[in-house]
């Protein structure tokens, strides 16, 4: 037996133990270096959902990954885009994501044909799933693809758990079909008139489950927002979003820009990204929530607070200053 086969068989074997005893577990870490891949298959996950199928063009072992990963995808034009893994972990010969067609880099996603070789960085993992005694996961549309890999983990460790995909209508709800239906409940808006009244639908998924069972929720900001106000005291809630979330409790700061000496007001209620962006408009980033790096940059002066990046940089999707001012290596 080699040793990655060996590392892949413990890991797995930890996760289920993790678990199942509550234990909590590290994350799997992250890799940085670039891979590239060839897309081996193209298939439609629903009328606006491609799910794409990724492998090393050698067949070789791809790095492993656990749910909640993602993967950054370097696309043709140089846009970088982050897109959660949904297939199995223990499938090292390929990965798996599905991108539902939006303005925002995803149209350019869905023209990648079978044959097309593209530079990928990661697994990465800023949503894992931690022990607990049970789950409940809630996904809002394309919002399954992290929650699917977790509802699978959760089966194979034998750990209670529930799963709640809503969306428009069923042709809107991808991946949830291939899920254990007993444990699965579709909720589509057309059938119903209209969203969920979230409070009551968390109140009767958590009432199926073990006391302490974590809730985990994907979808849109309105949802992520109405779950944390639903999920009782007692069990600890886990989110991911589709977009930044707002800036709250901000206070107005000026940023210089070294390079050219110019200085830009950045709002109480505006990231510096937004704020930069409107002199700057090559400054790149992609997640816009902290934890992918690309529009991390050299602090020249000053003190940051909510920052994610390494010291002497600055986050500028979500990075605030501490006083009234920063010099940035822009």
């Amino acid at each position: 037996m080699n040793e990655d086969r060996l590392a892949e068989i413990i890991g797995s074997t930890a996760l289920r133990i993790a678990l199942r005893s509550g234990r909590r577990r590290r994350p799997a870490q992250p890799v940085d270096r670039d891979l590239r891949l060839t897309v081996t298959a193209v298939r439609a996950e629903a009328p606006d959902v491609a799910g794409l199928t990724l492998a090393r063009p050698d067949g070789a072992d791809l790095p492993a990954w656990r749910p909640g990963a993602h993967l950054d995808l370097v696309l043709p034009s140089g846009l970088l885009r982050q897109y959660s893994l949904c297939g199995d972990p223990a499938d090292r010969a390929s990965y798996r994501i599905a991108v539902r067609r939006l303005a925002t880099g995803s149209t350019e996603v869905h023209g990648l044909a079978p044959g097309t070789e593209i530079t990928v960085r990661g697994p990465r993992n800023a949503f894992p799933l931690a022990a607990a005694p049970g789950y409940l996961f809630l996904a809002g549309g394309i919002g399954i693809t992290p929650l699917a890999p977790m509802a699978r983990a959760a089966a194979a460790a034998e750990v209670p758990w529930r799963l709640v995909h809503t969306g428009r209508d069923r042709a809107s709800l991808p991946l949830s079909a291939g899920l254990d239906a007993a444990h699965v409940l579709l909720r589509p808006d057309d059938e119903h008139g209209g969203p969920p009244p979230v409070a009551a639908l968390v109140a009767e998924q958590l009432a199926a489950l073990p006391q302490g069972s974590a809730v985990y929720c994907c979808g849109p900001p309105p949802m992520i927002d109405a779950v944390r106000r639903a999920v009782p005291a007692g069990h600890r809630l886990h989110s991911e979003r589709f977009s930044p979330p707002p800036v709250r409790g901000g206070r107005a700061f000026t940023v210089e820009l070294a390079r050219t000496g110019r200085t830009v007001d950045v709002p109480a209620d505006r990231s510096a990204l937004d704020a930069v962006q409107a002199v700057l408009p090559a400054v790149p980033y992609s997640c816009r929530q902290g934890f992918c790096g690309t529009c991390h940059v050299r602090l020249v002066a000053g003190r940051t607070e909510r920052d994610t990046s390494a010291p002497g940089s600055m986050a500028l999707c979500v990075a605030r200053a501490e006083g009234d001012r920063l010099v940035l290596d822009l």
